[in-house]
């Protein structure tokens, strides 16, 4: 991609696509999202909306943090997976988005057997609007802040 390809546009301000400086096609314009502002001192928007054609959301990994970014929930999967599931809809949100325009997971947990113990809550939360998008689990060691089990990242588009 040559420079001047794309536009960053302010935090939660969507703009029009405009046309390409060589005439080829429209730029893609990327619309921060960041329901909370924690993440911007650390150097990543929560979510992105990628706007052209079609618009498309790329989401940060959401984790069991509260507003200001402090992990919650130290030693407890099911409550970590839960708020992990709620920051991920108030992303969603933020992009005037839901759970049914998710076309990929990607999970992320630091001891699987216990994560699929749990994953009625995922079950619970996507079930009912009969959204299943592809979904991959990983184990990992660790996630970036110590505490957390549980990590969730998403695409998501309309």
């Amino acid at each position: 991609m040559s420079p001047g390809w794309f536009t960053v546009t302010a935090m939660s301000n969507p703009t029009t696509p405009t046309h390409s400086p060589s005439g080829k096609g429209l730029r893609m314009v990327r619309t921060p999202i960041n329901p909370w502002t924690w993440s911007l001192n650390v150097g990543y928007n929560q979510a992105e909306i990628l706007e052209g054609a079609n618009r498309q959301l790329l989401c940060a990994g959401q984790t069991a943090v509260d507003a200001d970014g402090n992990p919650q929930h130290s030693g407890d999967m099911r409550s970590q997976i839960t708020l992990a599931l709620d920051n991920l809809e108030a992303v969603l949100s933020a992009a005037e988005m839901n759970l049914t325009n998710i076309t990929r997971l990607t999970i992320y947990a630091t001891d699987v057997d216990e994560a699929m113990k749990h994953f009625d809550v995922l079950g619970a939360r996507f079930g009912p609007l009969d959204a299943a998008p592809p979904m991959t689990l990983l184990g990992v060691t660790r996630l970036a802040i110590p505490g957390l089990m549980f990590e969730i990242d998403a695409t998501a588009a309309d």
